[in-house]
């Protein structure tokens, strides 16, 4: 509302179009966000929308600097976690881990810990810490029955620690409550489950021996193509050739037509020899 109609207007659409692209094409939604960021760079959604455009691209520190400006800007925490990934993006999982432990997490509604208590597991986990890193996801959001926007995500990472701790067993059982909360399909648990029990899948498809052959037919049929163009072939040569003033033309038979220039050469070269 703070711009012109008209500017208003056309950041607008740019802001639609990186909310439409930025999980199918990543790289386009970042170049429609950076045509924002030129139009209205003091506008607060305008840096969060090009920083989470440059985090899909993996432009961490970019990202963290409009981030930054965003917060900024409003003076809300709820880009806490985000900002705290980005630090690991960059390589410096021991920052994650120290805003993991500052005020602003306290301000966050459920949604905003629960995914702050993911990023700090994470940044365990990239200092080889995962016992930390278990411990760290073991919460009462976690231990709840219910249902959360959040609890595939957080039940997903739990079993992933887990399995790289080595606990098989308990990442099987964790999968599998997993895949129950999963109900769009926005983990990979039922692969990971597969994996876990040895299971293959194997594409119904149809056998070598069973499949026809369509290479000898395809030969076939080319040449029957070869020959109905060389046959009308022969009739345009004859139809160019044809001159109705002319008295000494006659008809080429339809027989003598249909024979191979190859067959005369042969017979051509037997009469020769016999002569020598």
């Amino acid at each position: 509302m703070s711009l012109p109609k008209g500017l208003a207007e056309e950041v607008s659409r740019n802001l639609v179009m990186v909310a439409r692209l930025i999980d199918e094409d990543p790289e386009q939604a970042y170049a429609y966000a950076r045509i924002a960021l030129r139009l209205a760079s003091r506008v607060a959604a305008v840096r969060e929308a090009a920083g989470f455009a440059a985090y899909a691209t993996q432009k961490y520190s970019e990202a963290l600097a409009e981030f930054r400006a965003a917060k900024r800007m409003t003076g809300s925490v709820e880009l806490w976690p985000v900002m705290a990934d980005c630090e690991r993006g960059l390589g410096r999982p021991e920052r994650a881990l120290a805003m993991a432990g500052e005020p602003e997490v306290q301000k966050l509604d459920k949604a905003g810990q629960v995914e702050m208590r993911l990023v700090a597991a994470g940044a365990r986990r990239d200092m080889g810490e995962l016992d930390a890193a278990i411990v760290t996801l073991q919460s009462p959001e976690l231990a709840s029955q219910s249902v959360q926007p959040w609890t595939a995500r957080l039940r997903y990472a739990y079993a992933d620690a887990l399995l790289a701790a080595g606990r098989e067993d308990e990442a099987r059982e964790w999968f599998a409550k997993t895949l129950e909360a999963d109900k769009d399909g926005a983990t990979d648990a039922s692969d990971r489950l597969a994996e876990i029990d040895g299971v293959e899948f194997v594409d119904a498809a149809v056998t070598d021996e069973d499949e026809p052959d369509f290479e000898d037919e395809a030969e076939e049929d080319d040449d029957e193509d070869s020959a109905e163009v060389a046959a009308a072939e022969r009739a345009a040569d004859q139809a160019e050739y044809y001159d109705e003033d002319d008295e000494e033309y006659e008809p080429v038979a339809a027989a003598e037509a249909e024979v191979d220039v190859t067959d005369e050469l042969v017979v051509v070269e037997d009469e020769e020899r016999d002569r020598a």
